[in-house]
């Protein structure tokens, strides 16, 4: 990706939050009025908007060629069978997305068709969607089915503020997964953004995202920078002009490839002359333990696709590591620093992004500025204590809901990987660490 294209993403970033600023300390009060209408007051303006409710999708007599056995076993609710398309989000499925009471499977398309009985021919993980045949049930392995279901998209509509001052509601495009919030006409102000979060019987203030920040708020640089303190090394060679090998170290979410893409132009436009090389070394669905435990000759052996590759710059990433305790990641952390010391490189750790809720022991959405994880408050402590550079991307993450982003929508398979825009608030983190 080249630097007119990673503007352009950032520009596109910028857009969908609002298109006229709204200062933080004037935010518009947005209150329930009903199950589905909301009273929005701003400055002596005041109105009351009727929300739509969720948009429910009705499938009729979607074939598969063939019902794999039900796997209670399986660790994602989507993997117990064959998933349902209509609530697959990118690898997996949307949680909740499926009306369990709709779900009905059939031999047939018509009405003469045999319908199959749940327990006895087939199984579902019901709040994955995910489908399959028992053995001892009448489906047979290599025969079609024909599955009818109704399930509920998600969207984000705005409340707008127009051009002579009135406040209106904009409906989003319903999405299974990854809704986006809607693009305003020229001189609209975006108030709030609200939140229909998939099947709902009626709006709760968790559905309701007053603007706060229009973006987040980047603290002044410190002089020297970061960088120029806790990675003078690179910074001498950036600025030297002199080749730089920088290696993205990580997880499934470094593997995407993304925050590279994204990151790399900038920090080669900053510095022009500087011959940057980036390279990649992610094992999806493991973490630095993992790495550890591989044997010389591995894949993923850690000596020699890390140490050896000889980076002057290592940038880690590791949501799978979130699981750490603060001992844990003290021990761990500082095995690594020692490790990475040795070979004369320097470090940049990136705090993870939000995953979804209930893995983060959240409720909702909104008001959570502070990242439950302990990991997460350990790598700050961690990288305090030893002078280690730490590019804070959770707390980007934390502050979208002010920005009026539910930031499970970023997430392309609903879960834990982060779409572009996602990707881009690792790239500003490492970007705000640069002179």
């Amino acid at each position: 990706m080249n630097t007119r294209h990673t503007l352009l993403a950032t520009a596109a970033c910028a857009a969908c939050l609002t298109a006229t600023p709204l200062q933080a300390a004037d935010p518009a009060q947005v209150n329930l009025a009903g199950d589905w209408s909301v009273t929005v007051t701003t400055g002596q303006t005041s109105s009351k908007l009727d929300v739509p409710p969720p948009d429910i999708v009705e499938v009729n007599a979607e074939k598969y060629d063939k019902m794999p056995e039900f796997n209670p076993k399986a660790w994602g609710g989507w993997q117990k069978g064959l998933a349902l398309r209509g609530v697959k989000a990118a690898e997996c499925t949307v949680k909740g997305a499926l009306d369990p009471a709709s779900l009905v499977v059939r031999d047939g398309a018509d009405a003469t068709a045999t319908t199959f009985e749940k327990g006895k021919d087939y199984d579902a993980d019901l709040d994955w969607g995910g489908v399959g045949r028992l053995a001892s049930g009448a489906v047979k392995p290599s025969q079609p089915v024909f599955i009818s279901y109704k399930y509920a998209q998600m969207r984000i509509d705005a409340v707008v503020l127009t051009t002579d001052g009135k406040i209106v509601l904009k409906r989003g495009e319903p999405h299974t997964a990854t809704p986006q919030p809607v693009e305003l006409a020229q001189g609209e102000t975006r108030l709030a953004n609200i939140f229909i979060s998939g099947r709902l019987e009626r709006l709760t203030p968790e559905n309701l995202y007053p603007i706060l920040e229009t973006a987040y708020p980047e603290p002044p640089k410190p002089t020297p920078s970061i960088a120029e303190t806790l990675l003078p090394k690179t910074m001498k060679k950036l600025q030297g002009n002199e080749p730089v090998k920088i290696l993205a170290w990580g997880d499934s979410v470094t593997a995407m490839n993304r925050w590279q893409k994204l990151f790399l132009p900038r920090l080669q436009e900053r510095f022009p002359h500087a011959k940057i090389e980036l390279v990649t070394e992610a094992w999806g669905g493991h973490n630095t333990s993992s790495y550890l435990a591989e044997p010389p000759g591995s894949v993923h052996n850690y000596k020699e696709k890390v140490l050896d590759q000889k980076p002057d710059l290592i940038i880690s990433e590791f949501v799978n590591d979130a699981g750490m305790n603060p001992q844990q990641t003290e021990e761990r952390y500082g095995k690594l620093l020692a490790d990475i010391q040795g070979i004369g490189a320097e470090w940049i750790i990136l705090t993870p992004h939000y995953i979804r809720p209930d893995w983060m022991k959240l409720t909702a959405q909104r008001e959570i500025d502070n990242d439950p994880r302990p990991y997460v408050t350990a790598l700050r402590q961690f990288t305090q204590k030893n002078n280690i550079a730490l590019a804070d991307a959770s707390l980007r993450y934390g502050r979208l809901w002010r920005q009026g982003i539910p930031y499970l929508t970023l997430m392309d398979n609903n879960i834990n990987h982060p779409n572009m825009q996602g990707h881009a608030l690792f790239a500003d983190s490492l970007m705000a660490l640069f002179p």
